[in-house]
């Protein structure tokens, strides 16, 4: 019960994006993409700011790097989803390649299960116990739901991450920003690309796509794109 309402709720974000995506496609694909370049040009933005009041003003801002490296973990964890959406994951191929159709397809599925089962099972590994797996029964340690919910509770700031005086005067916040804040993107990351990658066991079954990775197909845009810096 203790990890029921953070599962509801990342089943609720599921669901919400899948309702939106089938309704406004493009749309959501932008809105994925404008996170992803929010996170890459804040990182961008503070480093090149702490650059230079360190070696020009000789200042600068204690939480820069733990900003930085948190805002860098968002960017990997919520581009894996994306990657596994768009195909642009580079994966080896040649093997299953040289397979019949029908092995291949099955191949293919293969992977994006497993890639699935390998979210699933880091988002909360818990279930496990259902087929017999020796899993830890504590729910603190059973997964990043667990560990976000761990955190929640327990309320431990960051290192040097602090909030501004004047939000902790208005709202009544503690000193340090807690750390549950900087991990609410592991369990969304997990439950993004397990929904992701469960897209495209169906997407694969249907016949809409090859494979959840780019394989060959890098190869085909390098080569459609060798001449495009000489212009």
């Amino acid at each position: 019960m203790a990890l029921l309402w953070p599962a509801l709720g990342l089943v609720a974000l599921v669901i919400l994006l899948f309702v939106l995506e089938r309704r406004y496609p493009d749309a959501v694909g932008r809105f994925e993409e404008n996170i992803l370049a929010i996170l890459l040009a804040a990182i961008t933005f503070v480093s090149f700011t702490q650059v230079i009041a360190r070696y020009g003003f000789n200042s600068g801002w204690g939480g820069a790097l733990e900003f930085t490296r948190i805002l860098f973990a968002w960017m990997i964890l919520f581009g894996m989803s994306y990657g596994v959406k768009n195909g642009i994951h580079l994966g080896v191929d040649a093997f299953i390649r040289m397979m019949p159709s029908r092995l291949f397809k099955l191949a293919a599925i293969f992977g994006a299960v497993c890639v699935f089962l390998y979210a699933f099972i880091l988002l909360y590994a818990g279930w496990m116990t259902l087929v017999g797996a020796d899993v830890s029964t504590n729910w603190r340690q059973t997964g990043a739901i667990g560990y976000w919910k761990f955190m929640f509770d327990r309320g431990t700031g960051l290192d040097d991450l602090r909030y501004p005086l004047w939000m902790q005067e208005a709202f009544g916040l503690q000193d340090r920003v807690q750390r549950w804040v900087a991990y609410l993107m592991l369990p969304v990351g997990l439950a993004l690309l397990a929904f992701r990658a469960l897209q495209g066991v169906v997407s694969i079954a249907r016949g809409e796509r090859d494979l959840i990775i780019a394989g060959h197909e890098a190869e085909d845009l390098v080569a459609e794109n060798k001449d495009a810096l000489k212009e």
